[in-house]
């Protein structure tokens, strides 16, 4: 197996993970977007306070989604350090494949969507840009990103079973 394709195993892993657990993924996710709609969006208009106890609710909402997707992604596992050890002594490349694809994401999603499109608008139209952006991201590319960490970690970290070792008859047992 190349390190690429062990590499994309996680982000298909997250996609079957978030697909097949949309609607909890996307519900605690919606929290977050929208608390940042309506801060981003009426900034001025909300109170600071309330702002930051918005903000607590959204820690908390996340929370519950890592929590949600670890025992998803997790359940009948054994994780190891040792397994870690192993997995990055053995796939090194494949963690610069992940470093690579969330490089590129991040590059897209928060750098070109978030600042350089933000930076062409008129600024009358910016919050209102970023706040339908941040809308938008946190059931989707927040809660993707969240689910391939999680999945980055489960294959670097799991025990995998040994695999057996050829074995060849002695020579002076009969063949098989």
């Amino acid at each position: 197996m190349s390190e690429l394709t062990l590499a994309l195993e996680v982000p298909r892993w997250t996609w079957r993970c978030y697909t097949r657990h949309l609607a909890p993924v996307v519900a605690l996710s919606a929290v977050a977007s929208v608390q940042r709609l309506v801060v981003v969006n009426w900034t001025g208009e909300i109170d600071p306070a309330l702002a930051t106890a918005s903000e607590f609710v959204v820690l908390a909402a996340r929370l519950a989604l890592v929590v949600l997707v670890w025992r998803i992604a997790m359940a009948g596992r054994t994780l190891r350090w040792s397994a870690a050890r192993t997995f990055v002594r053995r796939h090194w490349r494949s963690l610069l494949w992940q470093v690579a694809f969330l490089g590129a994401a991040f590059a897209v999603f928060e750098v070109l969507a978030e600042h350089v499109v933000s930076g062409l608008l008129p600024g009358s139209a910016r919050q209102t840009y970023l706040a339908v952006l941040l809308f938008l991201k946190n059931p989707t590319v927040v809660a993707l990103t969240l689910i391939w960490w999680i999945g980055v970690i489960r294959q670097v970290f799991e025990v995998r079973p040994a695999r057996p070792r050829e074995t060849f008859p002695s020579a002076g047992a009969p063949g098989r």
